[in-house]
Order: structure tokens, then C-alpha cells, then sequence
């Protein structure tokens, strides 16, 4: 099988970085796929045997690209566009994996060079004009409504990455047999190329807690309002009055959004008690985490589950998340500590993993046992398998 990826995104930047994307070509490679990827010029190289890297121009000018809708997107889509039609004149190829809004353009040329079609729908494109406040216009609205709608029927096979999705998909398409569940639930390395290491490597040393915060509460992620932060900070407030020894870190953030939230714990009276890193690689992400007494996750509100919930799961540490739909369609009570997404509930949960370690331990190891049963990478592959046998 020959295989076009086009995948408009800023290609491992520190922001936005699609990790599942890297993993879909990795293990498509694996299984045999002979591949072409095409996306933005921004970002770095990786390196997956096998895989030929074709990228627009980086356009500098217009700055970073940005996680959802962004008329800079739309500038760079253009350019996506206009290369991917050289490279489907000079080649054959028997599917072309279309991520995001690049399925609208696979979509148009589909009947010209009858390839089959393989959307790899990450999200909803209408729900995130809203969820990222891009557009309430109901004209847009209903345009993107179209073209998703339009697309789901042509493609022969698609990809959701979470429940949630899923269901939505099986809902415009109902009986249909070509909706595929992969969550993004791969851990391992991404290797960079030209020698560069990998995606996780560390760079300088990493600021730390002060030493008497024993008891460590450690959130990793983006800080977009929908995370939850303001919650986690007005919890953390509570929680400092009744445990001296709780910290809290919190990993990642655009440098305004962490100026944001370091002003909103001046006032909460917690400054000692919060450690905001900033964006920071992967690695030192994860060796924030591994320090955790308890891992988590705060999002007040969204669908799609968090990237980084698989993650928590996998790593033996007790985990505290808001009992919302983006949480419970992958977490129970059994597994993790459900609370209401607000302060008060969020503290409640906090101090109850820090009151009862042996009911702490018990639910991260059954975490453990969900990953290793439902997300770990042979799982992964063979879903994998079932969607490349299917084209």
C-alpha cells in the first residue's frame, strides 16, 4: 500500500506538538505502508525509516502557529493544498490519511485521482470553532457542519480518538462499519532527525519546589481555559490551609498564560506553594510528574479526552480528575478519584489521596492494569492493523 499523510500542523514545535500523528506513520511504517508526508514548514524533523518528509514554507513572518482555528492556518493550508498536488500527479497512491481540516482538500481531489480516503479526525472542526471562541457565526458554523458531514460519507475509513468522538460519528453515520476507536495512547520516545536526539530531551537545569513541600500535587499540560487552572489554584489555596507540606507544580504554559495564572496565585496568598515551569521538553515533563504525590487533572470543560490521561494512568502514581465526560468516558471511581469540577471538590479529592495512601496506591495500580489492558502499544498496533487491512 501506498500511503499520502497530510497533516497540517506546525510539525513538533513546542507547542501543539502531534505526537499521535508520529505515532500513526510510525507503526503504519512498521506494518509495511510505504509513505509520503506531507505538512507545515514549521517545526523538526523526526526521523521514522522508510517515510519521505515533504513541508511547505515555513512563512516565519506570520509567527507561530497555534493550536486551533487561526486565519495563520489558513494561510499555511493554502500552501499545504498546492503541494499536495504535485505529489499526487507524480505518484500513485492507493489511500491518503487526511488529518483535520486537511480532509476538506482530500476531499475535493479525491474524485481526480481516486484514491481512497482515510480521515483521521482528531476533533470535531464546527465544536472547535467554538470550544477555541474562533466563531459562533451560524454561516460558518453550518458551512463546516457541511464539509464534515460530506467527508465522514466519503471517507472509506476513519479514525476517532476518543469515545466521545466516536459515538458522534456513529450518530451522522449510523450502521456504519468504518469508524475506527484509536485512542492516542502510545508513551514511548520521538526520535528526531539528523541526530538530534529525541523530542525529550532535557536542556537546562529545572527549577524545584522548595524542599519542605514533601507532598507534591503535579499538573502537565497546556494551560487553555478550559484546563481547569483557575480551579486547581482556588483548590490549592484550600489544601495549603490544612496541609503545610503541599506544593503544587504546574508544567507548561505560553509565557503569558503562566503570567496569568502566577497573578491569579499572588492573590490566592499561594507563591511558595506553586511552581509554574513554563513550557519545558518532554522529559523534564515527565520527571515533574514523577515526582508526584498525586497527579492532576482539573479540565472544566471539553469532550475529547486529554492526551495526557493515558499517561497518568500508565504511571503507577494516584490520580485526581474532574468528574466530567472528557474524564469518566475513560476513567471510573475505580481507577481514579472523580470530583466535582469545582475548588472545593478538587481539594476534597487532593486531600483525600493524601489522607488514605493505601486507597491511593490501590487505585493507581488498577489504573495500571486499564492501560495495560486497553491502551498499551500492542493494543494500539492491532487496531492499527484492522483499519489498514480495511483499505
Amino acid at each position: 500500500m501506498k500511503l499520502l499523510v497530510v497533516a497540517p500542523h506546525p510539525f513538533f514545535t513546542p507547542r501543539g506538538t502531534p505526537f499521535s500523528v508520529y505515532y500513526r506513520t510510525l507503526i503504519s511504517a512498521e506494518l509495511g505502508v510505504g509513505i509520503d508526508f506531507l505538512t507545515y514548514g514549521q517545526g523538526e524533523d523526526v526521523d521514522i525509516p522508510g517515510v519521505r518528509f515533504y513541508r511547505t514554507p515555513k512563512l516565519g513572518f506570520l509567527g507561530r502557529v497555534k493550536v486551533g482555528p487561526s486565519l495563520k492556518k489558513l494561510v499555511h493550508d493554502v500552501f499545504v493544498f498546492f503541494w499536495m498536488l504535485p505529489l499526487l500527479l507524480r505518484n500513485r497512491y492507493d489511500v491518503v490519511q487526511a488529518h483535520e481540516e486537511a480532509v476538506f482538500m482530500a476531499l475535493f481531489l479525491k474524485p481526480f485521482f481516486r484514491y481512497k480516503l482515510l480521515y483521521d479526525m482528531h476533533s470535531s472542526l464546527p465544536q472547535q470553532l467554538v470550544n477555541f471562541n474562533y466563531s459562533r457565526n451560524r454561516l460558518l458554523l453550518g458551512l463546516f457542519e457541511w464539509l464534515e458531514k460530506k467527508s465522514l460519507v466519503h471517507s472509506e475509513a476513519i479514525i476517532t480518538i476518543c469515545p466521545d468522538l466516536f459515538h458522534y460519528v456513529n450518530k451522522l453515520l449510523p450502521g456504519n462499519t468504518r469508524n475506527f476507536l484509536i485512542e492516542n495512547s502510545i508513551l514511548e520516545p520521538v526520535r528526531l532527525a539528523r541526530g538530534q536526539g529525541c523530542v525529550q530531551k532535557a536542556s537546562a537545569p529545572a527549577p524545584s519546589l522548595p524542599e519542605q513541600y514533601v507532598q507534591r500535587i503535579v499538573y502537565a499540560g497546556t494551560l487553555e481555559a478550559y484546563q481547569g487552572i483557575d480551579i486547581l489554584l482556588e483548590a490549592m489555596a484550600l489544601v495549603a490551609a490544612e496541609k503545610a507540606a503541599a506544593g503544587c507544580i504546574i508544567v507548561g504554559g505560553t509565557d503569558e498564560q503562566v503570567a496569568h495564572y502566577r497573578s491569579q496565585a499572588h492573590r490566592l496568598g499561594i507563591t511558595q506553594q506553586v511552581l509554574f515551569t513554563g513550557r519545558v521538553s518532554q522529559d523534564l515533563a515527565r520527571a515533574y510528574s514523577a515526582q508526584a504525590t498525586v497527579l492532576v487533572s482539573p479540565r472544566s470543560t471539553g469532550t475529547n479526552t486529554p492526551l495526557k490521561i493515558y499517561e497518568q494512568l500508565a504511571s503507577g502514581i494516584p490520580l485526581v480528575a474532574t468528574a466530567i465526560y472528557s474524564h469518566t468516558q475513560v476513567l471510573s471511581d475505580e481507577v481514579a478519584f472523580l470530583v466535582p469540577a469545582s475548588a472545593q471538590g478538587l481539594a476534597q479529592g487532593l486531600l483525600a489521596v493524601m489522607a488514605d495512601s493505601e486507597l491511593a496506591a490501590s487505585k493507581a495500580a488498577k489504573a495500571q492494569e486499564l492501560y495495560a489492558r486497553e491502551y498499551a502499544r500492542p493494543i494500539y498496533v492491532e487496531k492499527l492493523r484492522r483499519v489498514l487491512e480495511s483499505l
